[in-house]
């Protein structure tokens, strides 16, 4: 058999294509900000995770200029040989002492930054217990492991208690949660898990890559959500959301970061980040710790847009967070949206299935702390619209 053989299987693509509904790749003309060019007309885009809305920030941009300036363009290594900069290790300073946390350690993507913390730390008489709708990326990074991966139904407690109550107490347990899921907009039980892990003598990693700069009166993320900060083991994160960057994080005692650092082969064997995207991550959180109203301001504005669509008779699942799905239950009414939106000047992101239950297909929305009630306004209005005239189909 021919390896390649399977790789011409793109009925299903290929289909969505003649329809003229194929919704990814769209370009951008201009960078991530509440309005956009896309395809070459004006957008409000409500389907970014540039929460803080600081990826046009002058002080941000300006950070990545002096950065590329004085550094270059690359670090050419891996932070284990000749790649840390001295802004690096300012960095992980900065974000250790945000976080109330030992010690930090980046990773040049959130993606690794999983792989990267995990695999490290889990091995084959080790059992993780993971949330059932945990990131891609906690998926592969426990398969990467080599420990044993046990999934608990969706924030279900009693479901993780037996679980738990189940593994042996010569095995390592490591419970690994994200804070924020990020396509229902769900945030984690962490209390409860607290209370199991505890029972359980299990240990505690949250991905936060949707917490930080979301949750908390700081803006610290899911355990300052429920003063839970120093029950929290392993915090993990990323730059390209809140902070405005590319990159991801680790938080943790300093003996684990210490120890991370030195057994992790995704951090070894890898390049560091840029300096433009450090020095840029540098600024953004600078900028959250000093303007924690940019948090009450993501809030009072997803909560704004919640509402209306709500009082619109739109269809939503309920969260805390900036993330509003929108329930349009089939793919290709979902693409179909996606389409009408855009051609009216509203950009969202489409979730199908298998990435949601079959028939539960999304429009996934999520907001930016400068959005503005005008452009919310619009925005609702035109989804209303969009599904009232799907509907009538």
């Amino acid at each position: 058999m021919d390896l390649f053989q399977k790789l011409s299987n793109l009925e299903q693509i290929n289909a969505v294509k003649e329809k003229g509904i194929y919704p990814y790749f769209h370009q951008l003309q201009t960078g991530q900000d509440t309005e956009i060019v896309m395809d070459h007309h004006k957008v409000i885009m409500i389907g970014s995770n540039n929460y803080l809305g600081l990826t046009s920030h002058p002080e941000v941009i300006e950070a990545g200029v002096k950065a590329m300036k004085k550094y270059g363009s690359g670090c050419s290594g891996s932070r284990f040989l000749n790649g840390t900069l001295d802004i690096h290790v300012a960095l992980e300073q900065e974000l250790a002492a945000f976080l109330h946390k030992e010690a930090c350690l980046t990773f040049s993507t959130g993606f690794q930054s999983n792989l990267g913390i995990i695999s490290a730390i889990a091995g084959r008489n080790d059992v993780i217990v993971g949330d059932k709708e945990n990131h891609a990326s906690i998926y592969d990074a426990c398969r990467l492991s080599y420990a044993k991966l046990l999934r608990y139904e969706h924030n279900d407690m009693a479901d993780l208690e037996e679980i738990l109550k189940s593994v042996e107490d010569t095995k390592g347990k490591l419970i690994v949660t994200d804070g924020v899921f990020s396509m229902s907009g769900d945030i984690c039980r962490l209390p409860d898990i607290v209370r199991l892990a505890k029972k359980y003598n299990a240990r505690i990693m949250i991905d936060d890559a949707h917490g930080l700069g979301v949750l908390g009166a700081h803006g610290r993320g899911t355990a300052e959500h429920f003063g839970l900060e120093d029950d929290v083991d392993i915090y993990m994160g990323t730059f390209s959301k809140s902070l405005a960057s590319l990159g991801g994080y680790m938080a943790a005692k300093r003996d684990v970061v210490e120890y991370v650092k030195h057994f992790s082969r995704p951090f070894i064997f890898s390049a560091s980040i840029t300096p433009a995207s450090v020095e840029c991550a540098r600024a953004s959180l600078a900028i959250l710790a000093r303007e924690p109203e940019r948090v009450k301001a993501l809030r009072d504005i997803s909560n704004y847009m919640r509402d209306g669509l709500k009082r619109l008779g739109i269809n939503i699942i309920e969260s805390q967070t900036p993330i509003i799905p929108i329930f349009t239950y089939e793919n290709d009414k979902t693409f179909i949206a996606c389409k009408m939106l855009l051609e009216r000047g509203v950009y969202v992101n489409p979730v199908i299935s298998p990435a949601t239950p079959v028939g539960q297909s999304l429009l996934r929305t999520s907001y930016t702390a400068t959005h503005t009630k005008t452009q919310m306004d619009y925005a609702m209005t035109q989804i209303k619209e969009v599904l009232d005239i799907l509907n009538q189909q």
